[in-house]
């Protein structure tokens, strides 16, 4: 969503005192955990979409690596 030109930014924690959790900020909290453990180097369980077949594939084969 684009701010319109008379609209600013909401601040971040404006509205952390409200009751339950707020989805958003789970949605930022999980980006940002994700983008430094990329960042750091970690593994991670994330591939592009169109990698994924080849992946199984390659795990379910019995030793085997061949490219399809």
């Amino acid at each position: 969503m684009r701010l319109k030109r008379w609209e600013s930014p909401r601040r971040q924690g404006r509205n952390d005192k409200g009751k339950g959790g707020s989805a958003r900020q789970r949605q930022l909290k999980k980006q940002f955990k994700m983008l430094s453990k990329k960042l750091k180097g970690g593994e991670s369980n994330i591939s592009p979409l169109f990698l994924s077949p080849a992946i199984a594939a390659e795990k379910s084969s019995s030793g085997k690596l061949s490219v399809s």
